[in-house]
């Protein structure tokens, strides 16, 4: 069974994202990527979390997705359609 740390920050992606994409920075906000989820006391912000987001892409639970880039000076526009 897997470690109690990548299920404890399985618990809070799915609670705070659910299936929408999120970068990892947001983890470290202190409202944990959302304020109207999680309050912005602090609590849900994640540390120490890279080992087990790591985990989580290796097992095939969490899909990683890779920056968008794009020539350099140039704009780049991502467009989503719900």
């Amino acid at each position: 069974s897997a470690s109690p740390v990548p299920k404890k920050l399985l618990a809070h992606i799915n609670r705070t994202f659910g299936t929408l994409a999120f970068c990892r920075r947001w983890l470290e906000r202190p409202d944990g990527g959302s304020t109207a989820v999680n309050g912005n006391d602090g609590k849900a912000q994640q540390e120490k979390y890279m080992g087990a987001l790591k985990n989580l892409c290796d097992v095939g639970i969490v899909q990683a997705y890779p920056p968008l880039v794009d020539v350099k000076g140039c704009y780049t526009a991502q467009y989503e359609h719900t």
